[in-house]
């Protein structure tokens, strides 16, 4: 009986330590998703693949060539995302590598109440404007193609940035934590044939980002001055001020409680 009891604690340990392999696995893909380093990651499978390949069939030249490549290329991966490694060691350091930076939380609330203030201003004037905010999915390739602007976020910036006319309003603009990465970006165009005609460029770059990763977009149209929103390949349309704050909210896993500080940006996958 003991034997057996054993044995089937071995299975729960086993089990449980695969679980946190593919849990940190998942979390390490979801922080590169949407950046460079995965074509990285596609060219290291690659190299493993013809190492297995070149072992399989006897190839001797190719797999020395390719356990040289191995050997050498992590050092390569350390050199290269030096910064990125540091940043993640940090985190790890204070506690915060699987849980909410206590500091990114801060002053969250009226990190909302500015988005809000500035799509309802420019709502009502029918300016047009798309923004975006990342969660979980990285979107370093899409900030590559904008200007950069690290600003705090804030009622004022956000509503000058779409003045028609000025430098930065044509594109998206993307929003991380409490910050304003980058304006006049470019998103990828959604090409799904159900999306009404009637809708421009605006809402097909909301969709297109939406269905490669799960950032929330606020779109305000020109045409009819009306608020929407995309996450995760849905678009909710004609939106007022509370179903905006609603929606962002759930989507970005705020508590609605007033008062509250806390806004987790790595919301939930399905939001």
């Amino acid at each position: 009986m003991f034997g057996e009891g054993y044995a089937l604690f071995d299975y729960v340990v086993i089990a449980i330590d695969i679980a946190l392999v593919w849990f940190i696995i998942y979390k390490l893909i979801m922080l590169i998703q949407g950046t460079k380093a995965v074509q990285l990651l596609k060219g290291v499978f690659l190299i493993l693949g013809i190492w297995l390949l070149s072992n399989l069939f006897g190839l001797t030249t190719l797999r020395e060539l390719m356990s040289q490549a191995i050997a050498w290329g992590f050092l390569a991966i350390i050199i290269l995302f030096q910064p990125e490694l540091r940043r993640a060691l940090e985190q790890l350091g204070r506690g915060s590598f699987f849980s909410r930076n206590t500091a990114e939380e801060e002053n969250t609330e009226r990190s909302i109440e500015a988005i809000l203030k500035s799509c309802n201003y420019m709502a009502k004037r029918r300016i047009g404007a798309l923004i975006t905010i990342e969660r979980e999915t990285g979107m370093g390739d899409y900030v590559e193609t904008g200007i950069p602007v690290n600003g705090e976020l804030t009622n004022e910036l956000l509503t000058n940035i779409f003045i028609p006319n000025t430098p930065l309003h044509d594109g998206a603009v993307i929003l991380k934590q409490d910050k304003i990465v980058a304006a006049a970006c470019y998103l990828p165009l959604s090409e799904s044939p159900f999306i009404s005609k009637e809708l421009g460029t605006r809402h097909r770059a909301a969709m297109g980002i939406s269905e490669v990763t799960d950032a929330v977009t606020i779109i305000v149209s020109e045409e009819t001055g009306s608020m929407s929103c995309t996450i995760n390949g849905e678009l909710q349309r004609n939106l007022d001020e509370e179903a905006l704050r609603n929606v962002l909210h759930s989507a970005l896993d705020v508590p609605k409680a007033p008062g509250s500080k806390s806004w987790n940006w790595r919301g939930k996958k399905n939001g």
